[in-house]
């Protein structure tokens, strides 16, 4: 029987400044930029120090099948299969990029707004 370990403390500390975050993203590249930032912070706290995550590392793909890519350095980690088949953390990063998704679609159905406070 193989152990499940639970990263939900991680999301909790993360959420708040994400949704703060997606609440100001002014346009749909902000939105992307956001999702990389809260997603680096989230895998630094799961990898504690084995891997210091970059911007490449994860990003957002809204309206594909799968709404997020993981790099394939993250991929590559040695702890990578274990926690990522044995944890919570494919559900919580799906949660983020649902959200991230959310807001995306909203910004780009109304681009002529997000073009207006980009000019201001």
């Amino acid at each position: 029987m193989t152990t499940q370990h639970s990263f939900t403390k991680f999301e909790k500390e993360v959420l708040p400044k994400f949704r703060r975050d997606m609440n100001l993203a002014e346009s749909t590249e902000d939105v992307k930029k956001f999702f990389s930032y809260a997603m680096q912070e989230l895998l630094a706290q799961v990898f504690s120090g084995k891997y210091t995550p970059r911007y490449e590392d994860i990003c957002l793909q809204a309206g594909q099948d799968a709404p997020f890519l993981l790099s394939e350095a993250v991929r590559q980690l040695d702890d990578y299969p274990s926690i990522w088949d044995n944890s919570d953390l494919e559900e919580i990063i799906l949660r983020f990029a649902n959200m991230a998704s959310h807001r995306y679609h909203h910004l780009a159905k109304k681009p002529e707004k997000t073009e207006s406070k980009i000019r201001m």
